[in-house]
C-alpha cells in the first residue's frame, strides 16, 4: 500500500507540474500556422487552456478510481484510457504555448479534488466506478464537440487536436460500457456536468 502511495504522489507531480509526452504524432503538427487575430489566438488558446484542465482531471480521477479497484480487467482499463489521456496533455501544453496562452493557475486543486472523487466513486463498487467513467467520457465529448463550434474555422491545429481528443473519448467510454458500467441516477449526472461547468468556466481565464 505504501509503495502505492508513493507511485501516485510521483504520478500527481509529474501530471500537474512536470512536461507530458506523447507517443502518437501531435494531431495537426503538419499543418501550417493559422493567421489569428489577437483575440482569436487568446480564445483558441483559453479554450485550449480548459481541455488541457479536463486532462489534469482525467488523470486524477483515474487515478483515484483504479486505486480503488481490485479488478484487473478495470484497473486495465483505466491506466490505458490514462495513458491515452497523457498524451491529450502534452498535445493541448504544446499547443497552450505555440498560441501564447499558459496552463491553468489552479491545477493543482483540480487534480486534488478529482483524486477525491475518483477514490470516493470507486468505494461504491465496480459497476459504478465504470459508470461514472462512462459518463465521464460522454460529457467530455459533449465538450469538445462544443469547442470544435466554438474555435475559430481557420484553426486547424487545434481543432486537429480537439477532434482526436474527442474519438479518443468516446472509445473510452464505450470500453467501459463494455466492461459492465452501470448507468447513473440523473441527479449524479446533473452534479457532474455542473462541477464541469465550475471548471471550464474560471480555467478559461485563469
Amino acid at each position: 500500500m505504501i509503495d502505492q502511495l508513493i507511485i501516485g504522489f510521483d504520478k500527481a507531480l509529474r501530471t500537474v507540474f512536470a512536461q507530458a509526452h506523447t507517443v502518437r504524432p501531435v494531431p495537426g503538427d503538419s499543418l501550417s500556422e493559422a493567421d489569428l487575430s489577437d483575440e482569436e489566438r487568446r480564445h483558441a488558446a483559453g479554450l485550449m487552456r480548459v481541455n488541457h484542465c479536463g486532462e489534469i482531471c482525467a488523470q486524477a480521477l483515474y487515478q483515484g478510481q483504479a486505486l480503488m479497484s481490485a479488478d484487473a480487467a478495470i484497473k486495465g482499463a483505466l491506466e490505458g484510457a490514462a495513458h491515452e489521456e497523457t498524451e491529450h496533455l502534452a498535445w493541448t501544453e504544446q499547443r497552450i504555448a505555440e498560441l501564447g496562452g499558459h496552463k491553468s493557475l489552479l491545477n493543482p486543486l483540480w487534480y486534488g479534488g478529482s483524486l477525491a472523487i475518483g477514490l470516493l466513486v470507486a468505494r461504491f463498487g465496480d459497476r459504478v466506478n465504470l459508470g461514472f467513467l462512462a459518463e465521464t467520457e460522454r460529457q467530455v465529448e459533449a465538450h469538445l464537440k462544443s469547442h470544435l463550434d466554438r474555435l475559430p474555422a481557420q484553426d486547424m491545429r487545434s481543432r486537429a487536436i480537439v477532434g482526436q481528443m474527442k474519438a479518443d473519448e468516446v472509445a473510452h467510454a464505450e470500453t467501459a460500457l463494455n466492461l459492465g458500467a452501470a448507468e447513473l441516477p440523473m441527479p449524479v449526472k446533473a452534479a457532474m456536468k455542473a462541477t464541469s461547468k465550475v471548471m471550464t468556466s474560471v480555467a478559461y481565464w485563469v
